[in-house]
């Protein structure tokens, strides 16, 4: 078993051919559930990690070890069932394979070992079936490859950004520049998408009943992040610094960069505000386009995409460097949502007054003042 598993499939276990060494191995996971704690151990510790991080965790050298990991964490996954979690776990893993292959890129040939686990992108583009579909570019210096439009719009489909939108982009002959940047984080969609598929899955009771303690405790971990609470008050105040932030940069105009657009747009729609309120915010930026702003909205709430999403974790804030000001608070929170409903459940209710109704409130009386002139 242990010389069909590996290194390269333990690094990405994703890889058909990963599927297919677990295949070859003929490996039982009711009998590897059971008896194999430090495989469970290394699942929950995908999981958690995918909640907590962004990613799944500290790899461990024993192949084996690692690449049956993966598919119990699929199992933990859909023993769960929550679609957050799916999505979350399905992120990043694909997070994970992002930052390994771009590593892998960047390894000089001097520094391989004879069985190596590095991939190549020739490789990457096989396994998603996109070789012809990708084409490198040598007289274009700001496109380093073309890739055809239908593959393209699957994988750029659920990416935040008006740069992925085809009207921002110099379509030639049913073909879609691309650097070699984008490529990459469109082989990193086309990871997610593999993992995300089939989840949930039906799993035999003796399995469920082997990972009954594992179960509970991502549900622990899943309750303790709150990401399900419904949240409709708006107070800017109890905002975490990094949220404050980039709330005062809109306010004053400022251009956000793409992530951060992101992080402060999920959180605002995470919290009860709706997408008119949210583009108003916005219309203080010289660069403001009403239309684009709302469809982005509209996006990252869920109206016009499959998925609703959550704002990013402290570990990714973190990693864009929007991680900023952190108080004692943020040094034992791992979600700027939990922050934010920590503050508001240990807030006065006089320190409560959502910002909606106080401008409302305000925008009345300014009125009442022109009535009177």
């Amino acid at each position: 078993m242990v010389g069909t598993m590996k290194r390269l499939h333990a690094r990405y276990p994703f890889l058909e051919g990963a599927r297919e060494a677990v295949a070859t191995a003929e490996v039982d996971l009711g009998v590897v559930v059971e008896r194999d704690g430090p495989v469970v151990d290394r699942a929950t510790e995908r999981v958690i990690a995918s909640l907590e991080d962004g990613e799944t965790g500290e790899p461990r050298r024993e192949a084996r070890v690692e690449l049956l990991s993966y598919p119990v964490a699929r199992v933990l996954v859909s023993l769960v069932g929550e679609r957050i979690l799916i999505r979350k776990y399905a992120r990043a893993e694909a997070a994970t394979a992002f930052d390994q292959f771009t590593d892998d890129f960047t390894t000089t040939t001097e520094l391989k070992s004879v069985e190596s686990a590095d991939v190549d992108l020739e490789t990457l583009l096989a396994e998603f079936d996109l070789t012809d579909d990708v084409r490198p570019v040598s007289s274009d210096a700001s496109a380093a490859y073309r890739i055809d439009v239908g593959a393209y719009l699957p994988l750029a489909g659920d990416l935040w950004g008006e740069e992925w939108g085809l009207v921002n982009r110099a379509v030639v002959d049913g073909e879609v520049p691309v650097t070699e940047g984008e490529l990459l984080t469109l082989v990193r969609e086309a990871v997610r998408e593999r993992v995300e598929d089939g989840l949930p899955f039906d799993v035999p009771e003796p399995i469920a009943d082997a990972l009954e303690s594992e179960v509970e405790q991502v549900r622990e971990v899943l309750a303790d992040l709150d990401l399900t609470r419904e949240i409709d008050t708006v107070v800017p105040d109890l905002f975490p610094p990094c949220m404050k932030a980039l709330l005062d940069d809109i306010q004053k105009g400022e251009h956000l960069p793409h992530h951060s657009r992101f992080a402060i747009t999920s959180f605002l729609t995470s919290i009860g505000m709706d997408t008119d309120e949210i583009v108003d915010l916005y219309r203080v930026n010289s660069s403001f386009g009403e239309e684009m702003t709302r469809y982005q909205t509209d996006h990252i709430r869920g109206d016009t995409s499959p998925t609703d999403y959550s704002p990013p974790s402290c570990a990714t804030m973190q990693s864009y460097g929007d991680c900023v000001n952190k108080d004692d608070l943020c040094e034992r929170i791992p979600h700027p949502m939990a922050y934010y409903e920590e503050r508001i459940d240990d807030a006065d209710e006089d320190d409560l007054e959502d910002w909606r109704e106080s401008d409302a409130a305000a925008e009345g009386e300014g009125d009442g003042e022109v009535e009177g002139d």
